[in-house]
């Protein structure tokens, strides 16, 4: 009678589990995910797990049955379905289910008797790993910031070196341009020697040309010539000197 009941109030229950339990129950219900639906996004899981009762029930599944069946529904529900199990022999009680029991109680015990310490000393690792993360993180994130000035320093380095190659060619200019002034003084210091020793042996010639024209000159002079020319000089003289004392 109540596995009619329970049977009979599953798809009515089913749709009324709030969204996320019923679309759990629902994909539980589904061997394959075979159709087009596997191919949408899959909600993000949560960081913590809902409430449950002894370890295993979910708190929604007690808040479900207590407007129908009351405070002991759930429980009822429960050991109706365990009776209906055993009394249709669908499991059957053999030395397995003495083991699964015993191995059950030994699990619950340890979880009530090291599950705190457990708790703890996971917490202590989980807090470990998040400070080696938030660590690492940290790191990379300054290896980033760092990597993004070195890069920054990338970009400059080409203004630095067109700067040096306009310095090395403005030296290359200067330099040229100094030997191209040598080469000018040095040859306008050969030009000039040559003007200078032209401008010498003509200054020569000519005072050779002089002195010889001088000395010929002197010796074509006869001595009869020499005294009339000085008697002329001194009758010269003389009239020159009557001139001067008239006109005063």
């Amino acid at each position: 009678m109540l596995s009619r009941l329970v049977l009979r109030a599953a798809p009515a229950a089913l749709r009324a589990l709030p969204p996320p339990v019923a679309v759990g129950v629902l994909h539980a219900t589904r061997s394959l995910h075979t159709t087009r639906q596997s191919l949408a996004p899959v909600p993000p899981l949560p960081e913590k797990g809902g409430e449950v009762r002894h370890g295993l029930i979910p708190e929604e599944f007690f808040q479900f049955l207590y407007p129908k069946t009351g405070v002991t529904g759930p429980y009822m529900l429960g050991t109706g379905l365990l009776l209906y199990l055993l009394s249709k022999e669908i499991y059957v009680v053999n030395h397995e289910t003495v083991a699964a029991a015993c191995i059950l109680t030994v699990i619950v015990y340890a979880i009530k008797k090291f599950g705190a310490g457990s708790r703890v000393f996971l917490q202590e690792k989980v807090a470990t790993a998040l400070a080696m993360k938030n660590e690492a993180m940290q790191s990379l994130q300054t290896a980033i910031e760092q990597e993004k000035k070195e890069q920054w320093r990338a970009e400059g380095r080409g203004y630095l070196f067109e700067a040096k190659r306009n310095n090395v060619a403005m030296l290359l200019e200067a330099n040229y341009r100094e030997r191209l002034l040598m080469v000018y003084n040095e040859v306008k210091k050969r030009l000039d020697y040559q003007v200078a020793m032209q401008t010498l042996k003509r200054q020569k010639e000519q005072d050779h040309m002089i002195q010889w024209v001088e000395k010929n000159v002197v010796q074509s002079i006869t001595p009869q010539q020499q005294k009339e020319s000085i008697a002329k000089c001194i009758l010269d003289l003389k009239a020159l000197s009557k001139s001067a004392h008239a006109a005063v």
